[in-house]
């Protein structure tokens, strides 16, 4: 438990007391500034009162980011794929002449 980090996260005017490994410390507290901003932001554009939806909103986004990240990566290693069988083809062309 010596390794471990006591913090205290605010995410929509609550604190989380978390006990973390300390790598963690800056990822964590970056997201929740992150979460704080989009929190302003929908309050802001979307005059949403409840924290409960507002909190709904900034997970969905963040797991449509997540989610798209996924399929782009997807995308780039099938693209990666066939560029490599097509250098793969070449070379076997060449080496058997």
């Amino acid at each position: 438990m010596a390794d471990k980090l006591k913090i205290k996260i605010s995410i929509a005017d609550r604190v989380y007391p978390l006990t973390i490994q300390p790598k963690q410390e800056e990822g964590l507290r970056k997201a929740a500034k992150k979460i704080e901003a989009m929190i302003k932001q929908f309050e802001q554009s979307y005059a949403v009162r409840d924290k409960q939806d507002v909190l709904a909103m900034c997970a969905l986004q963040f797991a449509a980011q997540t989610e798209q990240q996924g399929i782009d990566k997807s995308a780039e290693m099938l693209d990666a794929e066939d560029k490599l069988k097509s250098l793969n083809d070449l070379l076997q062309s060449h080496l058997a002449n």
